[in-house]
Order: C-alpha cells, then sequence, then structure tokens
C-alpha cells in the first residue's frame, strides 16, 4: 500500500500528519488537470501518485505535489503546486 510514496513515508505517517484516520492512496489512472494561473482551461497532469484525504486529493507529477479535489466522475482537479515536500504539502491543508 506505500508503493510510489517517497522514501521513509508509509500511508500511516500521511495518516497521522494529515489528521485524517482514512487517508488512503487512490488509483492514478483517471484524468487529472491543473488550473493555469492566468489562462482558461487547464494543463493535464501524470500523476504517478495521488493521496486521497479530508475530502482533497494530493497529487505527485514530476516530483511536485499538486493539492486538488476529487469530482463525482472520478477526476481531479488541482489549483496550485505545494512544492517537492509532502510533509510541508499536506501541513498546507
Amino acid at each position: 500500500m506505500n508503493s510510489g510514496l517517497p522514501a521513509g513515508w508509509t500511508i500511516e505517517r500521511v495518516r497521522a500528519l494529515s489528521g485524517d484516520p482514512s487517508a488512503t492512496p487512490i488509483d492514478s489512472d483517471r484524468l487529472v488537470v491543473v488550473e493555469v494561473a492566468g489562462q482558461e482551461g487547464y494543463e493535464p497532469l501524470q500523476p504517478d501518485v495521488i493521496l486521497a484525504f479530508h475530502g482533497l486529493c494530493l497529487v505527485r507529477d514530476d516530483g511536485e505535489w499538486f493539492m486538488g479535489q476529487l469530482d463525482a466522475d472520478g477526476s481531479v482537479v488541482c489549483w496550485a503546486s505545494y512544492g517537492s515536500d509532502l510533509a510541508e504539502a499536506i501541513r498546507s491543508l
């Protein structure tokens, strides 16, 4: 269950830091996009990890963590990069 997480990370650590005991990795085989500031539309992401908790998602694409929301159709719309540090991205909730 911890595959894809950064070295030293477990899903239990994600749950503890996020305060969400139901935090879980979800399948990354779905549409994931990020809003592009100052432009209409979205840019597609190619995530290798998606973590769902507190009704939100953290999506890792090319080493950066993006915060987003899981839509009813299963897609994820992200609004910003929260950097490359998973702990900092979680704390930004």
